[in-house]
Order: C-alpha cells, then sequence, then structure tokens
C-alpha cells in the first residue's frame, strides 16, 4: 500500500512566487486498487504523483511504499509513471532497444532483460515482429505502448499513468483503455491521473478529486457523478453518457439517469424501448 499523510508543498518558498500547490493530503492507495486522480489544471494532480513516485524530494515518511520511505530506492523501484505524451521520451534506435534500456540498468542479465521485452510487448499488444523496427517510423498510438512497455519491463507493483489517452483518435484511445483494464487485472495497481471522465467512468474503482490542492471527494465514481456541486467547483463535467441520458429523461423518457458510459447507455435505451 501506499500512503500520504499530512503531505503540504510549496513552490518557491520564501519568494515572492511562493505557491501552495497542495494542503495537507492524507490518501491510502490501497494494493490491486484502480484509483483515478482528477481534478482541473492547477489542481494539484501532477505534483501529488510526483511526490508518490518520488520525484520530488518530501521530509521522511510523509510518503511510504508498503511500510518503506519512498525516498528509499527500493521503494520507488515498486513505482512505475508514464507521463503525458511518454513517446516524446522515446530515444533508442529500436523498440527492443527502447523498452530494455530500464531493466539493462537496473544491471540484470541479457536473458533476464529479453524476456522482461517480450513480457511488456504482450502486455502491451505490440507484435514482437516490432523489435528491430525504430519506435519513429511506428503510429502514435504504437509509440505510445512502446513508452508504456518501457515501464511494464521494469515490473512495477504500481503504475501511474498521467493522462495516458491526450491526443490520440478515438479507436485508438479505446484500445489503449483496454490495455490498462488488462494491465489492472494482471495485478498491478493503477493510479490514473486524467480529466476525462468518461476514461474514469469506464475504468476506476474510487476517485479522488481535487480544487486548489486540497481533496474534495474521495468515492466511487457513480457518487462523485451524482454531485453536481463538487463537480462545478472542481471544474470537472458529467460523462457525456450521463449527459444524455439526462437529456432523454427531461424529454419525458423514463431512463436511468445514473449512467456512467456508452456501453451502458446502449444497453439502457435499448430496453427502454
Amino acid at each position: 500500500m501506499i500512503e500520504v499523510k499530512n503531505l503540504t508543498y510549496t513552490y518557491m518558498k520564501k519568494t515572492p512566487f511562493e505557491k501552495v500547490a497542495l494542503k495537507d493530503i492524507s490518501l491510502d492507495i490501497r494494493d490491486g486498487e484502480f484509483l483515478a486522480i482528477a481534478g482541473h489544471t492547477g489542481s494539484g494532480k501532477s505534483t501529488l504523483i510526483q511526490i508518490v513516485a518520488g520525484l520530488i524530494d518530501v521530509e521522511k515518511d510523509i510518503v511510504t511504499v508498503d511500510g518503506e520511505s519512498v525516498k528509499n530506492k527500493s521503494a520507488r523501484r515498486k513505482i512505475g509513471i508514464v507521463f503525458q505524451y511518454p513517446e516524446h521520451q522515446l530515444f533508442e534506435e529500436t523498440v527492443e532497444k527502447d523498452i530494455a534500456f530500464g531493466p539493462r540498468n537496473f544491471g540484470l542479465s541479457e536473458d533476464e532483460v529479453a524476456a522482461r521485452v517480450d513480457e511488456a510487448m504482450k502486455l502491451t499488444e505490440l507484435d514482437l515482429n516490432l523489435k528491430t523496427a525504430s519506435p519513429f517510423e511506428l503510429s502514435g498510438g504504437q509509440r505510445r505502448r512502446v513508452a508504456i512497455a518501457g515501464i511494464l519491463a521494469l515490473k512495477p507493483k504500481y503504475l501511474i499513468l498521467d493522462e495516458p489517452t491526450a491526443g490520440l483518435d478515438p479507436k485508438t484511445r479505446k484500445n489503449l483503455l483496454d490495455e490498462i483494464k488488462k494491465l489492472h487485472k494482471s495485478g498491478v495497481t493503477i493510479i490514473l491521473v486524467s480529466h476525462y471522465m468518461e476514461d474514469i467512468a469506464r475504468l476506476a474503482e474510487r476517485v479522488v478529486v481535487l480544487t486548489s490542492g486540497e481533496i474534495v471527494f474521495d468515492g466511487t465514481p457513480r457518487k462523485l457523478f451524482s454531485q453536481n456541486e463538487i463537480l462545478e467547483t472542481a471544474g470537472l463535467e458529467l460523462p457525456a453518457a450521463t449527459r444524455i441520458m439526462q437529456k432523454i429523461s427531461r424529454a419525458g423518457f423514463n431512463v436511468n439517469t445514473e449512467i456512467l458510459t456508452i456501453d451502458e447507455a446502449e444497453k439502457e435505451i435499448l430496453t427502454t424501448i
């Protein structure tokens, strides 16, 4: 479990540009959970995940991973983080070398590195024949999967995904979300940072909403989307399916207005008809 205890973080302390990014945040992320962190730009969610991943230094024991301070290398190795547009960080001449970069730097044997590359490519549904291809010759969706595979090859127990579907076309986006769902089912704890309510509705078991550096909601997606005041305060919208069902209801049809996904909406409409 990842534990965050009474975390407050301020950028550029004791300067005219001082800004409090997080205010007394306490949060437990349980093993095997699919947690979404939502909030408008400037809410503090990016700062939070960077601290959780050990990329921003804080006092000892404010963040612990399985009881160990995230300041320790062994704890940080349990966490993988995929930033927004991770394909921009690809740099090796082949897909295989890019995915192998992290494990090789861990000092693993070449046999173990090769095995991890194969496993990570299979998890992200990348054709093994692409190993010798240049990542820069692949489609945008494939490049993103290569970047994610490079993190998975490190075998993190906890995987943080920062806006993983940003900039993708609808089909590629759906395919990537399906792969993320499979990763979660394989036992990886997922922390999804997103402002796409459709992604959260479809995948997350629990949502934490940040506003101005504070947690204003912690609960299920269905409960969140029934609280319009919190959504409005946080600058978030209802999922498209929920908005559609509410419009259909206002038109006089007796439908469930708590529908969260397009699949649920389709079933509800067919049943009603």
